[in-house]
């Protein structure tokens, strides 16, 4: 018999979660916190697949009240934005068992560690497994009202438990599920190897003049040379962080070729014009959108905390964030996942490194 599988959150990627898996024959549960959010799943009663997964799953239960999901389930996939894992958190505490898989899809940087700080300040005792996923699995987008297209399954995504020395337990019980992931040495490489930090908040605070403009153009495929060239400056000072605390993390380039099919180019700006698979993302229509919402706390406030705790200078990386905060109206310095949110603020590199392992 296939395990109970929770699914939390109800947007893109929970769709396609959730109808993958119901397809492949396991029994899955959605909760999500706002009821407009779900009524067209309710009267579907499941999600249709179109693209490279398709068919229509049918779920088990859709509801608004969160305990039948998460105390039935062996397998809870968090699957929304970064900036709710902490309203996760304390959702699922009062229902988690021991024994119980949580995996962040994705963690963007310091996920699982937020996560687990909110379980300990609610005085959990179940002995629960988190995980974190550098990236979604899927390439998708809502196409209807309980419908998702999925363009693309990623090859390979890689994931680490925290403490790391529960990789292992993870992936042996995740593989049957999801081969495609892979172990990470830890939730630094996977929070550090944020891409979506680099891509998704420079293009759009660069961009911000022709996104007001009102005029339609592709999100990656109409980005310019010179954004790229900054991404480029930015994800140095990422690589520049991982170093300092012995982790291999990817460069972008390296990382789209590992992700997509097809990639070619030896510069960023020309892998990110061969993939296929982001043709035809537009761009939003504004900068109040979860590209600076989500990816400036959740991605480049923590790297920048790493990489002071680290004393490595980020100022591409902290100066972007200081436009986002301005152009926004928003501290996100205050708000974002700093290392007291992270649970490391006052350690050293060492200190970090020791409570990422979990290793006696």
């Amino acid at each position: 018999m296939n395990p109970p599988i929770a699914i939390l959150g109800a947007g893109n990627g929970a769709h396609a979660f959730a109808g993958d898996l119901a397809l492949r024959g396991y029994p899955v549960r959605v909760y999500n916190k706002f009821a407009h959010e779900i009524a067209d799943l309710q009267n579907a009663r499941g999600v249709t697949c179109e693209g490279v997964v398709a068919g229509f799953g049918a779920l088990e239960l859709i509801t608004t009240d969160i305990a039948p999901v998460v105390a039935n389930a062996d397998f809870i996939f968090v699957v929304v934005p970064a900036n709710a894992h902490a309203f996760m958190a304390e959702a699922c505490a009062p229902h988690l068992r021991d024994d119980q898989v949580i995996v962040l899809n994705p963690g963007r940087t310091g996920g699982a560690l937020e996560f687990r700080n909110v379980l300990r300040a609610r005085g959990i005792k179940a002995r629960v497994l988190v995980a974190e996923a550098q990236t979604l699995l899927y390439t998708c987008r809502l196409s209807a009202p309980a419908r998702v297209r999925i363009s693309m399954v990623k090859r390979e995504v890689t994931l680490a438990a925290l403490p790391a020395c529960d990789t292992a337990r993870v992936l042996e019980r995740v593989n049957p599920l999801f081969p495609q992931f892979v172990a990470a040495a830890d939730v630094l490489e996977t929070g550090l190897d944020n891409i979506g930090a680099m891509f998704h908040p420079t293009t759009t605070i660069l961009s911000v003049g022709r996104i007001e403009s009102g005029a339609p153009f592709e999100f990656y495929r109409d980005l310019t040379p010179s954004i790229a060239r900054f991404i480029e400056v930015m994800d140095a000072e990422r690589l520049a962080v991982a170093r300092a605390f012995g982790v291999r993390a990817q460069s972008a380039c390296e990382w789209l070729a590992r992700s997509y099919d097809g990639i070619t180019g030896d510069t960023l700006y020309e892998r990110i014009q061969s993939n296929a698979a982001y043709r035809g993302i537009a761009a939003p229509r504004s900068i109040d959108v979860r590209y600076i919402w989500e990816d400036v706390p959740m991605g480049l406030v923590p790297m920048v905390a790493l990489g002071r705790i680290a004393n490595v200078p980020m100022p591409a990386c902290e100066g972007l964030a200081h436009v986002a905060c301005a152009l926004s109206g928003r501290d996100f310095w205050r708000d974002g996942r700093n290392a007291r949110q992270l649970g490391i603020e006052g350690l050293n590199v060492t200190q970090v490194k020791t409570l990422i392992k979990g290793e006696t």
